[in-house]
């Protein structure tokens, strides 16, 4: 069919009922007749009709059609861009393919289509469908002032939408969010000064959350009306939920959330108005909140990930219940990824910065984070850079406002523990808690610490009142070790805070006993070791306790020696450390190899040999290398007698230890005893070095 029969009957297409079948012969059409029509004026006319076509705008497919628009001018662009390389290709002779228009012209003919007929947003999507077919991928078809003013007219458009939202409703506000997912990559900087941020933050915001982005979480509600109850719970694949969950990872913005978390950061850094970044904070703060409580409410939250296999039917497991997932990790790499921008602007905004507003952006940043848990603790979901400087940042921020931790942890603090195996939602809420418990003992007085911190901490430690070590436990809960190790951190941070050494005196002896009773079983020996060395740093100088208590250091040794003498010999099963060795630099280092119980005893103890007092050193040298000879494994004696040597020359003793460390080496028999395992005093007298004069030799000279 002739082009300008097309057009005719294109235009009257415009102008009918709506009608999907009939929607999808349209949109192939127009992109026909984009890269046909050689007049630029028919140009013009069709894109000035297309934006108001009765038969696509009357009952649009939300963003989706949106897209359409967009992927249209971009499908044309490219075709008339590529025609145009191709004609100037040929010889004088050849006949020109395509419509013969050049890119320019075209660009041109299709911007002032883009008339006052239709809304702004409409033609957002137009220009930057141009913008990305002439310009994306680095084709670089336009001439430099052309191409200006086509970047000019994409953020003025955007503006004027966002400005006026009673006229483009909240379809046209999220239009002019997806089209700039797209064009603010291709803009140049002059071009995104341009951008009100004003007006574009609480857009993207209302997409990312609103019914064509998260739905605030409303996905979940119909979930558990269609999940099945019973000793193995089903959600049919063909259900309502399913299907709507199918639809809204298929939506252009949720496809699309990588680019608009991107977004995000421009639109809060060129926010004049720092009200409307917290304002932004507070709607991510209660979308979250909402997500919490309809995650709460739904059966599949009641379901530990340690027996999913055995509590979801097969089809559940490997269809929807991935599905949710997947959607729930993406949505808390785009709530995190907004937060960063903001918690980023707050060390730096005047205003944001003050007494009076950072220390509340850090607590409802930390609140948030919290709300996300069940998310960010499955299997380690929250391992990623953004997440940790947000959360890192916010915890710094809020340590500065000792009010502030307390009204936190107050706010937080998890439901008393008992032996009943609490819900895994409870669980990621306790083990937040804990871990962001650990970071604030320094800015907390000492009732609110031992409340706080201390109580709830050494509760998980106690094996009467912990449902850890509850027989309902088994097997064992996905965060039964992670809460084991964050109770163990959050009382050595306590600990060590010199202001609250009246803690100590009492809290070490009690801590020492669930240290041990939980040695192999719950701790690994890195763990283990790290914690005795850190109760051991506690009870030495200049810490008050080792005034108050100076007999209590070598007291835990004593403890550790003896636990050593009938400790096992066989080695130990490895625990799941993963996520802490991804986290410590110094764990690969101190794995050298399978350890035993007995070995792992011993060295913690030579671990703390450089925190022992002075006039003690000498005596736990000779016990710690007669400990060590007394390892059963030459493979594991081998290990502690490389970290003994270790000590001694690597600089952890300071300057008086380690001249009592060379002494002990050279004349009181260490050397023979960590290197030959002779014990003291074996070749016969007193250990002396070589070459000295014997007090017999002396006495019987004639000189």
């Amino acid at each position: 069919m002739p082009s300008d029969r097309l057009l005719t009957t294109v235009l009257r297409a415009y102008h009918d009922v709506p009608n999907p079948v009939e929607t999808d012969k349209i949109f192939g059409t127009t992109t026909t007749l984009l890269t046909n029509l050689n007049n630029p004026l028919n140009l013009s006319l069709l894109t000035s009709h297309f934006l108001t076509a009765r038969s696509i705008w009357q009952a649009p497919d939300g963003l989706r059609t949106c897209l359409r628009i967009i992927s249209v001018y971009n499908t044309a662009a490219i075709h008339v861009r590529k025609k145009e390389l191709e004609n100037a290709n040929l010889a004088k002779s050849g006949l020109p393919v395509g419509s013969g228009v050049s890119s320019e012209d075209w660009a041109r003919a299709i911007a002032k289509g883009a008339d006052d007929r239709s809304s702004r947003w409409k033609h957002m999507l137009v220009l930057t469908g141009v913008l990305m077919g002439m310009e994306g991928d680095d084709r670089r078809s336009l001439s430099w002032s052309l191409r200006s003013m086509l970047e000019r007219a994409v953020a003025t458009a955007g503006n004027l939408a966002l400005s006026n939202p009673q006229e483009s409703g909240p379809l046209g506000r999220g239009a002019v969010v997806l089209a700039l997912t797209y064009a603010v990559p291709l803009l140049s900087e002059s071009a995104k000064e341009l951008l009100n941020g004003n007006v574009l933050l609480p857009a993207i915001i209302e997409a990312m959350l609103g019914d064509e982005g998260f739905q605030h979480g409303q996905f979940i509600e119909s979930i558990v009306r269609d999940i099945t109850p019973g000793k193995i719970i089903s959600w049919r694949t063909n259900s309502h939920s399913v299907t709507r969950l199918q639809i809204l990872e298929n939506r252009p913005l949720t496809q699309n959330m990588g680019p608009l978390s991107r977004l995000m950061p421009f639109a809060v850094q060129h926010t004049a108005d720092p009200n409307i970044v917290l304002q932004a904070q507070k709607e991510l703060f209660d979308f979250t909140v909402g997500l919490l409580d309809k995650w709460t409410h739904c059966p599949l939250s009641a379901i530990d990930l340690s027996i999913e296999a055995a509590a979801l039917s097969l089809e559940t497991l490997q269809g929807p219940h991935l599905r949710l997932w997947q959607l729930f990790k993406k949505i808390m790499y785009a709530v995190v990824a907004s937060l960063q921008p903001i918690v980023g602007r707050c060390l730096l905004d005047p205003f944001m910065r003050n007494d009076a507003v950072a220390p509340t952006v850090a607590a409802r940043t930390l609140h948030t984070l919290r709300n996300l848990a069940f998310i960010s603790t499955r299997q380690g979901a929250g391992h990623f850079q953004v997440y940790e400087f947000t959360y890192l940042t916010s915890l710094d921020i809020i340590t500065r406002y000792p009010e502030a931790c307390v009204s936190f942890l107050q706010d937080t603090q998890p439901p008393p523990t008992s032996n009943i195996v609490p819900s895994p939602t409870i669980q990621a809420l306790s083990l937040f808690y804990l871990n962001t418990a650990e970071h604030l003992p320094f800015s907390l007085p000492t009732p609110a610490c031992e409340n706080l911190i201390i109580t709830p901490a050494t509760a998980y430690l106690s094996p009467t009142t912990s449902w850890l070590s509850s027989p309902a436990n088994i097997p064992p809960s996905s965060l039964t070790l992670e809460l084991f190790e964050s109770a163990h951190s959050s009382v050595l941070s306590a600990l060590s805070c010199p202001q609250h050494s009246t803690l100590a005196a009492s809290l070490i002896p009690f801590y020492i006993d669930a240290l041990l009773s939980s040695f192999p079983s719950r701790i690994s020996p890195r763990q283990f070791r790290l914690a005795f060395r850190t109760v051991m740093q506690i009870t030495s100088p200049p810490f008050p306790i080792s005034a108050t208590e100076p007999e209590l250091s070598e007291t835990l040794l004593e403890m550790l020696r003896f636990r050593a003498m009938g400790a096992s010999t066989q080695p130990l099963l490895p625990l799941n450390e993963n996520a802490n060795l991804a986290l410590d630099p110094n764990a690969k280092k101190e794995m050298q190899g399978p350890v035993s119980e007995q070995a792992a005893l011993v060295l913690a103890m030579i671990d703390a040999l450089p925190h022992l007092p002075l006039h003690v050193v000498e005596e736990w040298l000779t016990r710690a290398a007669e400990s060590m000879n007394a390892i059963a494994k030459p493979a594991m004696r081998e290990i502690a007698r490389r970290r003994f040597w270790d000590v001694l020359v690597s600089g952890e003793m300071d300057v008086e230890r380690g001249a009592v460390g060379v002494a002990w080496w050279g004349t009181n028999g260490g050397r023979e005893m960590v290197l030959f395992g002779q014990p003291r005093g074996a070749s016969g007298g007193e250990f002396m070095m070589s070459g000295a004069l014997l007090e017999q030799a002396r006495e019987g000279s004639r000189l």
